[in-house]
């Protein structure tokens, strides 16, 4: 819909919350330099849903933080291979201020150049091509970044991250793209049939009593998984669970094993 309102994230976090309300729950964040399509405003046009075009998840953003792009800029970032930060934080100069961003942000740079031309940026950090395939070698010093981050339900950062956050951003990172909720991953990626065939870096999946899909974390080597629940912290995996060692009982109920990682 071209006629549609398009914005940019132009801060480094901006809470994506369920309803129109600064006390809603908070589903997700956008990062710097996700964009989104704005479906509706609020009555008192204090709020604004949108369509998060990474992922295609919808909440509600405060107006005052929505920064308005055209048509043509969003198409064009829809059609360019771009940055994205690998850095825990670092600095983006923009309009003459200095942003610090987290690692998972999308940067205003391209191989060959700058998004738009009346946008002046200037990115101190380190970064990739978002599009740039990496294997296990390379996920296993991503996912160090997020190591102890504490538990924030709808987080995507090392400073507050839920679990199905934490699969999003390292994928992100290395190259792949995975939906927002755990539910929503499991339907992605190609089944691995038992935890003996399993990889490193394969996703596993866990149910409640209900049998829903309600946890994911990622397989390391020998049998460890790093999953966010209270931090981010390694566990053993079992064909049963998750098994907590420090409170020797288990905690997840494995649902079953997802492969997204290809090299």
């Amino acid at each position: 819909m071209e006629n549609q309102v398009k914005g940019i994230c132009r801060l480094a976090i901006i809470p994506v919350r369920a309803t129109s309300s600064d006390q809603a729950e908070m589903v997700t964040q956008l990062l710097f330099g996700d964009h989104y399509r704005v479906l509706e405003q609020s009555k008192d046009k204090k709020w604004m849903k949108v369509n998060i075009e990474y992922d295609q998840y919808q909440g509600w953003i405060d107006a005052k933080q929505h920064t308005e792009i055209s048509d043509a800029y969003f198409n064009h970032l829809n059609s360019i291979e771009y940055k994205i930060a690998t850095d825990i934080n670092s600095t983006i100069l923009y309009k003459k201020r200095l942003i610090q961003i987290v690692i998972g942000s999308t940067l205003p740079i391209s191989s060959t150049e700058l998004f738009e031309v009346s946008e002046q940026f200037a990115f101190n950090g380190s970064s990739k091509n978002i599009g740039e395939k990496q294997g296990f070698d390379f996920l296993k010093q991503i996912i160090k970044n997020y190591m102890n981050a504490p538990y924030l339900w709808g987080g995507k950062t090392p400073f507050g991250i839920d679990c199905s956050g934490l699969t999003q951003q390292v994928f992100r990172l290395c190259g792949y793209k995975l939906k927002r909720d755990a539910s929503q991953q499991y339907l992605q990626g190609s089944e691995v049939v038992s935890l003996s065939e399993a990889l490193p870096g394969d996703l596993a999946f866990f149910k409640n009593e209900k049998g829903h899909i309600t946890h994911v974390g990622i397989l390391m080597e020998d049998q460890d998984i790093i999953h966010a629940s209270g931090y981010v912290r390694k566990d053993k995996l079992d064909e049963k669970g998750i098994f907590n060692e420090e409170f020797s009982t288990y905690t997840h109920i494995l649902a079953g094993i997802k492969r997204i990682l290809r090299i």
